[in-house]
């Protein structure tokens, strides 16, 4: 069997700007990062901003398991299932961490026949966006530390200093470090952080920005640490924001690549979905919209992470109003959550399969909250049984939601006609309702409380001491009509990830709690996640190598 990375160095790949004909982009309007990777013009995007607006689908799935779910995957074959219909559609994705590539899980630009390229240069460096935001953030760190050495005249207390440098790396020993050791000329001696480049506020900042004036101001609001008298100093007050602005002003447009059938994809942007709100950004979505008929777009990890701030955070702040969520399950998963090993999943269990299925309720009732019509992909394995799928399809159309099978990963497009159709028909023949879960005027504790409640279906949430002040000082600072970004596991309705399928009688543990203000958001971390990531016995990175003749291999 061909892996991820052979199928994609196989492919016939068009020269962008004949993808870019597809949408009737002209060659002009592409800033061009070789042959088959391009950035949209700003004039472009300010002259398609007065088109008319397609129809916008999300993708999410249940909680990831080892047996993998194919979220990415399936958000690629059905774009590519629309580009088979003679559809004109446009997929809308975020741009891979080179953490998680050198880590545990591989890359990240879908898999089989059903992927975006150039892979390799997609999980690697790109077209230098995350660059980008890793220096605008640690220029905002070393113009912090400079300011303080300098005389410190904005009276900046050294223990509440909140801005983190970062790095796009696994580096556990990063989290906790001190700086300016040595000699007075090399610095004031302080207590330090890093995060992964795709936690740091500056990639939430980019995300959400509608524009570079957008931008700007966002990127003034940023809090990186409070004075003697407890005020916020924000990064307008280092005189930051016009640099940054400068590193990030081509990191602003939107990348576009093409699939293995040479439809057109939209990459931009990236934060964790674990850690951060999850979403490519808007200014792809919203260009994307403008390009096409329907725009297939991903929310990472589960519903409950990455659908949830979709549809919150970047939904509430954008003005978008989904038509159509699709929400992607395995059978393999489903047994995984009922409890089964992953070594013993290819076998036909029955009890397993009803046992965990309850993963994929909980997802159905919580997408169904917003109002937004829902329709299931089973991602189809060759070991699933018929018994089993009929059971799966018998469940999700008994809770009102339409059911495809999909097979994208084997069959490209073609594999995704069935879920292709039933997306058409969900589109044409129900209606959107689309409402945010929680209202602005809600206290920070209230919004907390109902995501932990109506999401992860906790009965109650727990603070710490450290939270407790921390969401008391925010609402007196004025961020209390703030949306939530919680921070949780992955692997769990709950912050604790050895609890699969459907959890109850539990409680969220909230530790720790901040507001992102250029973002526009509060973060609340719970459990044990870590905003660095370390990396496992075995990463990723071991296997991965380079021929001779320059072909990469071992990348996923």
């Amino acid at each position: 069997m061909k892996t991820d990375i052979q199928i994609a160095q196989e492919a016939n790949l068009e020269p962008i700007v004949k993808v870019a004909e597809k949408l009737q982009i002209p060659a002009d309007d592409l800033e061009l990062y070789g042959k088959y990777k391009a950035k949209l013009s700003e004039e472009y995007l300010e002259r398609i901003s007065r088109n008319p607006e397609g129809r916008l689908i999300l993708v999410t799935a249940i909680n990831p398991t080892p047996a993998g779910e194919g979220k990415t995957t399936t958000s690629v074959g059905l774009g590519q299932a629309f580009g088979k219909m003679g559809k004109k559609a446009l997929i809308a994705l975020r741009e891979p961490s080179l953490g998680p590539c050198f880590g545990i899980k591989g890359g990240a630009a879908g898999g089989g026949y059903a992927q975006v390229v150039p892979m390799e240069d997609l999980n690697l460096h790109f077209t230098g966006d995350f660059h980008a935001i890793t220096s605008a953030n640690n220029l905002l760190a070393a113009l912090l530390d400079n300011h303080i050495q300098q005389g410190n005249e904005l009276q900046i207390d050294t223990r509440q200093v909140v801005w983190k440098r970062c790095l796009d790396m696994n580096d556990r020993v990063l989290r906790n470090v001190v700086v300016g050791l040595g000699a007075k000329a090399d610095g004031v001696v302080r207590e330090d952080h890093f995060v992964i480049t795709v936690a740091s506020e500056i990639m939430a900042v980019l995300c959400l920005a509608e524009d570079m004036k957008d931008l700007k101001e966002r990127l003034g609001k940023i809090i990186v640490a409070y004075n003697y008298q407890g005020e916020p100093v924000r990064a307008a007050d280092l005189h930051a924001v016009g640099a940054m602005a400068a590193l990030l002003k081509d990191a602003m447009k939107p990348n576009l690549v093409q699939t293995l059938e040479n439809t057109p994809v939209l990459v931009h942007g990236g934060p964790f979905a674990n850690i951060a709100h999850g979403c490519n950004s808007v200014r792809a979505t919203k260009a994307a919209l403008k390009m096409a008929d329907y725009v297939i777009t991903e929310a990472g990890f589960g519903a409950d992470l990455g659908a949830e701030k979709f549809l919150d955070i970047k939904c509430r702040m954008a003005g978008l109003k989904p038509d159509a969520v699709v929400l992607v399950a395995t059978i393999r998963a489903l047994k995984y959550n009922g409890g089964i090993p992953k070594a013993e999943l290819s076998a036909e269990n029955m009890e397993a399969l009803k046992a965990g299925i309850v993963n994929l309720e909980k997802h159905i009732e919580n997408l169904q909250k917003y109002g937004v019509p829902v329709v299931i992909a089973l991602n189809s394995f060759i070991m699933d049984t018929e018994e089993e799928t009929a059971y799966v399809k018998s469940f999700c159309e008994k809770m009102g939601c339409e059911f495809a099978i999909s097979q994208v990963w084997e069959k490209g497009g073609e594999g995704g006609l069935a879920l292709a159709s039933k997306v058409l028909d969900t589109l044409e023949n129900k209606e959107s309702n689309f409402h945010v879960l929680y209202k602005d005027e809600l206290s920070l504790k209230e919004k907390i409380e109902t995501v932990a409640g109506e999401i992860y279906g906790a009965k109650g949430v727990s603070y710490s001491p450290q939270a407790e002040r921390q969401l008391l000082q925010m609402e007196k600072l004025g961020f209390g009509g703030l949306p939530v970004c919680m921070a949780k596991t992955q692997y769990s309705l709950s912050d604790d990830p050895k609890l699969l399928g459907r959890p109850s009688d539990f409680e969220i543990s909230v530790r720790e709690a901040y507001v992102s203000a250029g973002a526009g958001f509060v973060v609340v971390l719970t459990g044990a996640v870590m905003t660095m990531p370390g990396l496992p016995g075995h990463p990723a990175a071991f296997d991965i190598d380079v021929e001779d003749s320059g072909r990469i291999t071992g990348l996923f």
